[in-house]
């Protein structure tokens, strides 16, 4: 990786950081390609129990960096495809929680990443910005989706087409945000949060992430047994079996992840 994106781990917590401050954390073809590698070094490392994903400096990202010049649509279209979901899907697919600490703003696909968070956490002063419809473009990085999903329809085209910011707390009445911070305690209230996580049991946190990912697709019946599946494997795993006699023994459990 170049210096576009840092990472940080630490008790079991890593904290990606989008590192372009002087350019509002705008992606540039360097942090699309380090944002990748920081994904999936902390989906791939067992070590990993917990992400936490924030911006450096004034704000979360501003999305594109529009300065980088006009492209094609095919040249547009295979950025989108090839060097902005991959990270996007490590994030949505990694077996761990992720949690987006949206510091300032995040605006265009910046805000793609912080509502494809697992949790998100925003300060007290920072607002959410969906821009295209203003520069003639539609919502990408799978923000349709997202945001449809999040807060519904008719309050996710309206955000689309009237380019007015969110601020925290309309997002937290909305519903797709978690807890609004303080700006000088974002990051660290975010990190003590993920903290917290990683210290639950890493397969059931995991499973419960796969099943509510993809409730949306199956109808009730299906929920069931999808649920009753993955039931089966966490009962026969030693984190199950020291969860319930912590729990009998009224002590902390201790998890491994096996």
């Amino acid at each position: 990786m170049t210096n576009t994106v840092l990472y940080d781990s630490k008790d079991a917590v890593a904290t990606i950081t989008l590192n372009r401050p002087d350019s509002l954390n705008s992606f540039d073809a360097d942090l699309r390609a380090d944002l990748i590698s920081a994904t999936s070094e902390a989906k791939d490392d067992s070590a990993i129990r917990a992400v936490v994903l924030t911006g450096a400096g004034r704000c979360f990202s501003a999305g594109a960096d529009l300065k980088a010049g006009f492209k094609t649509g095919s040249e547009v279209e295979h950025m989108l495809v090839n060097e902005y979901k991959p990270s996007l899907m490590n994030i949505a697919e990694m077996e761990k929680p992720v949690i987006s600490a949206i510091n300032g703003f995040a605006a265009g696909i910046g805000l793609s990443f912080a509502m494809i968070s697992d949790l998100s956490i925003m300060a007290e002063s920072a607002f959410l910005l969906s821009p295209f419809s203003s520069i003639g473009l539609v919502p990408d990085g799978g923000a349709t989706w997202l945001l449809t999903n999040g807060m519904g329809y008719k309050q996710a085209y309206e955000l689309a087409i009237e380019n007015e910011r969110l601020p925290a707390q309309r997002c937290k009445e909305l519903g797709i945000i978690n807890r609004i911070a303080a700006d000088d305690v974002l990051l660290s209230t975010a990190q003590e949060w993920a903290t917290a996580l990683a210290q639950k049991a890493p397969l059931a946190m995991a499973r419960t992430k796969k099943l509510m990912r993809e409730a949306h697709k199956l109808d009730y019946a299906a929920a069931i047994n999808s649920e009753a599946a993955l039931q089966n494997l966490c009962i026969d795993s030693r984190d199950s079996r020291e969860g319930i006699t912590a729990f009998l023994e009224k002590r902390p459990a201790v998890f491994t992840g096996e």
